[in-house]
């Protein structure tokens, strides 16, 4: 097998392309040969020991892979070789072979590619899980996104659509808004990439401006820093703040503004509720895969490349110039 192997600390531009020894499934586990990997921030995290998991290194990065099953660990049942699969696997994922715990995996719907397939769960589990059960979005409220043009961002447009919301979406640059606005956003914002407090009030009164006197009702947070207080100060009486991620600095939030909007701030974790709620995660899955057959929801990949090339990716992804998904395809 191939593998892109994290061997010291660093950027995408410490990654190598080695041959290494096959790997053996352990009891429970399945081998999955990959065909596809998704690519994800918290990958520019792992590598700069940056992400709340350190595996042992060397190691391939890499969380969400779509393969085919092809070999089986003691005790798996409910999987077989062939089966073709999609897997979230925390790392490991960027490389030809990968095994995973077969209660990991999820069996592909028979007309998803596996490009589309390596880039569905972290995104969509994620965004559905904020919007549905740590926001509890209802149709008619009003949706603000921040980061909408990245890959949870992306999915949220697309499932805050689906909801019956009406979606603002907040960006960086025209590009990025026009792809939002094609996704369906009802409208859009561009912010600076600089936010002092001029900035700051302008990105307020924006907003403001634009859901109206009701203010926003849920507010997805996929950004941080200093764009985090503008939408609080904008949101609606007894509104959700979605504190999603923090590519922009951990953001320093006046309480205050918490009890006079009598709005929640709301943590969005998935990863760990996969497991605290594992029959939830199950049932959030499956409502995505109807949704995706519906064609309400679909990845929307604006790059892909080979694997061996995953540093390229890795440096789009840290730049924050990528539109909605980026893939790596294996050898």
């Amino acid at each position: 097998m191939h593998a892109i192997l994290s061997s010291t600390v660093g950027g995408p531009e410490t990654l190598e392309w080695r041959e290494t020894p096959d790997l053996t499934p352990n009891k429970g586990e399945v081998r999955i040969a990959v065909k596809a990997a998704g690519v994800n921030f918290p990958d520019t995290l792992i590598i700069r020991d940056l992400y709340q998991m350190k595996p042992p290194r060397p190691f391939a990065p890499g969380g969400e892979v779509s393969g085919v099953v092809d070999a089986l660990g003691e005790g798996v049942t409910g999987l077989s070789t062939g089966d073709k699969v999609i897997a979230m696997t925390g790392f490991g994922g960027f490389a030809t072979q990968v095994c995973a715990p077969a209660m990991a995996c999820l069996k592909m719907p028979d007309a998803m590619p596996f490009d589309e397939a390596a880039c569905f769960v972290f995104t969509y589990g994620t965004s559905h899980y904020a919007l549905k059960n740590r926001g509890k979005l209802k149709s008619g409220e009003t949706l603000l996104i921040l980061g909408a043009a990245g890959g949870v961002g992306a999915a949220a447009i697309e499932l805050g659509k689906a909801a019956g919301a009406r979606v603002i979406a907040a960006v960086s640059s025209q590009d990025k808004a026009d792809f939002c606005t094609s996704l369906g956003a009802d409208a859009t914002i561009i912010y600076p990439r600089v936010m002092d407090r001029d900035a700051q009030k302008a990105l307020a009164g924006r907003i403001k401006d634009i859901a109206g006197p009701d203010g926003v009702h849920v507010a997805y947070d996929a950004v941080g820093g200093d764009y985090a207080e503008p939408v609080i100060r904008s949101m609606a009486w007894g509104g959700r703040f979605l504190v999603v991620g923090f590519p922009a600095g951990i953001p320093a939030i006046p309480l205050n503004l918490a009890l006079l909007k009598s709005c929640q701030i709301v943590g969005v974790f998935w990863g760990a509720s996969i497991y605290r709620d594992p029959k939830n995660h199950m049932t959030n899955m499956f409502e995505l895969f109807d949704m995706y057959e519906k064609k309400q929801i679909r990845p929307q990949i604006s790059s892909r490349f080979d694997m061996q090339d995953a540093a390229q990716a890795l440096t789009l992804i840290s730049d924050r110039k990528v539109l909605g998904k980026i893939v790596l395809t294996a050898p």
